[in-house]
């Protein structure tokens, strides 16, 4: 029993130690980033943007004192410790969960959002204010990248600034853009509306954070066997 004990003890050590290096990084690269205007520019990040950076600091706290928790609840035999250490993390993954449901369940509100917002977007690329201008300009740039054209209807949603587009949703109707092109108001253009291709980096992406959030799952259900089983031993000496 005190071999096995012992192989527990230091396997419980090490996890712990990862996760906490894990929260270290994610602790320090976020605050980099909140604190560094060099990062800041380098990265893009704006004011907006300043609320997902403070969560991953309080997320990458978290994880670094659960690690704390865990290593010293291991070395010391520490019941208290390591039931702190299960509760936390039983907590976290409480949380993951709930967060997944939700996010189900309001998946049609997510996509009536994302509606709404494209619908706004198409008022600006038919609009002639200045805001409009910078934000055509951008798109246009979107469109050339991703070889689509407008948002939700095609080259129509440019309304009066169709002239504005042309360069920028244009195609060959030859060689590779060949199966890329229809014919719009006497001129070739990408047929693909750049709504698809939203959507779909938004849902390759979710794919991503679904995967990443399954592995942290799995290791934090990891984490709770050697901490519960670390504590059960612990009792029985």
């Amino acid at each position: 029993m005190a071999g096995v004990s012992s192989c527990m003890k230091y396997s419980m050590f090490v996890f712990n130690f990862l996760f906490w290096v894990c929260g270290s990084v994610i602790l320090g690269v976020s605050i980099w980033i909140r604190v560094s205007k060099d990062a800041q520019e380098e990265l893009g990040i704006d004011n907006s943007l300043f609320a997902g950076v403070d969560l991953l600091i309080a997320v990458g706290s978290i994880i670094m004192v659960l690690g704390f928790l865990g290593c010293c609840g291991a070395i010391k035999e520490s019941r208290c410790m390591l039931l702190l250490f299960f509760i936390g993390l039983l907590l976290i993954l409480i949380l993951q969960v709930t967060g997944g449901i939700l996010g189900a369940v309001y998946r049609s509100k997510i996509e009536t959002s994302l509606n709404t917002t494209l619908m706004d977007s198409v008022n600006l690329l038919q609009s002639n204010t200045e805001q409009a201008k910078q934000f055509q300009e951008t798109f246009q740039k979107f469109q050339t990248e991703n070889k689509c054209c407008g948002l939700v209807n095609g080259l129509a949603d440019w309304g009066n600034n169709v002239h504005t587009a042309i360069g920028s949703c244009q195609c060959e109707p030859k060689g590779e853009e060949a199966n890329l092109c229809i014919l719009s108001n006497n001129r070739y253009v990408y047929k693909t509306v750049c709504k698809e291709v939203i959507i779909k980096y938004l849902q390759d992406h979710m794919l991503i954070i679904m995967g990443i959030a399954f592995g942290l799952a799995v290791i934090e259900i990891l984490g709770l066997g050697f901490s519960m089983s670390l504590y059960c031993q612990i009792q029985r000496k």
